[in-house]
């Protein structure tokens, strides 16, 4: 199986999936829970089962904004909204008692526009910071790594496969937030966050079998050294990755309302980390092997 002969193929099936949400990003955004933009989060058990439309039309009659509604277990229901005082959330939980009978509230929080704000820039902080010391790990780590590639290649190239994941998994939450109304909250961040993690382990076990085979097969063409590699490491990488797709899947379909999307963003990261592992990672390092050897010929 030569992997590094399709290179340009699968580079290509990542182009397909990244630039849809690339667009939808740039022409509708994320949409931003309240933990982002600020609001205020009711929490109540109705001790029956009614429709979130319901709920919305009983919530509406304050003037309250209502975000989202989202059901849980029990008969339990999440209701975002602008924000609200004590007072106004006290007539909401009458008005829900009125309409549905006994409204049990579970939690009440408000989340103001400046811890909002501040949340963002240390989500972006965060993810900065884990990328360049990512970088600076891996070209440590593989600083004695024999010709003809320099250790900075293989951090760049992990970083270019993270970025990938990343852009993946906020594309496809763009999509879901214009069409479906999901919004991201900071269990998003936290899922991103270990999506990088993941990626860039999985990317590491194929370099570290490049860095092993370079030196075991000195002399063999760079290209060939590296699609063994990832042969060798392909079914590591694709049996690791199931488990823990199978473990989320089921987290997915049992695991509740409130914890659905971050395991719907985690499943769909540690997907795309083992196709860019395999796919993106390495047949990028032969690219830049190929430019620059061209390059010195020229």
């Amino acid at each position: 199986m030569n992997i590094i002969s399709k290179k340009y193929i699968y580079f290509l099936i990542s182009l397909l999936v990244i630039i849809p949400g690339i667009i939808s990003l740039v022409l509708f955004g994320l949409k931003l829970s309240i933990d982002f933009t600020g609001g205020s989060l009711l929490e109540v058990n109705l001790h029956k089962q009614v429709s979130t439309d319901e709920i919305k039309t009983v919530v509406a009659k304050e003037n309250v904004d209502v975000a989202a509604v989202q059901q849980s277990e029990n008969n339990t229901y999440l209701i975002r909204m602008k924000t609200i005082d004590k007072d106004q959330n006290e007539k909401v939980k009458q008005d829900l008692t009125n309409a549905f009978g006994q409204a049990e509230q579970l939690r009440f929080e408000t989340v103001g526009p400046t811890i909002g704000k501040e949340l963002s820039i240390k989500a972006l902080q965060a993810i900065g910071l884990a990328s360049i010391l990512i970088v600076l790990y891996i070209a440590w780590s593989f600083r004695k790594v024999p010709k003809p590639v320099s250790s900075w290649r293989f951090g760049v190239c992990a970083i270019v496969a993270l970025l990938h994941d990343v852009l993946v998994v906020v594309g496809i939450f763009s999509l879901l937030g214009h069409f479906k109304g999901v919004e991201v909250d900071s269990l998003f961040v936290t899922a991103v966050l270990t999506i990088i993690g993941f990626s860039v382990h999985d990317t590491i076990v194929v370099f570290d079998r490049i860095r092993e085979n370079l030196r075991v097969m000195a002399g063999k063409p760079f290209a060939y050294i590296v699609n063994e590699s990832i042969l060798q490491t392909m079914n590591r990488s694709l049996s690791t990755s199931l488990t823990v797709a199978f473990v989320l899947f089921a987290l997915l379909l049992f695991g509740g309302e409130t914890i659905k999307w971050f395991v719907a963003a985690l499943l769909v990261g540690i997907v795309s980390g083992t196709y860019s592992s395999i796919f993106n990672a390495a047949p990028l390092l032969v690219v830049w092997h190929e430019w620059s050897q061209k390059r010195k010929k020229s």
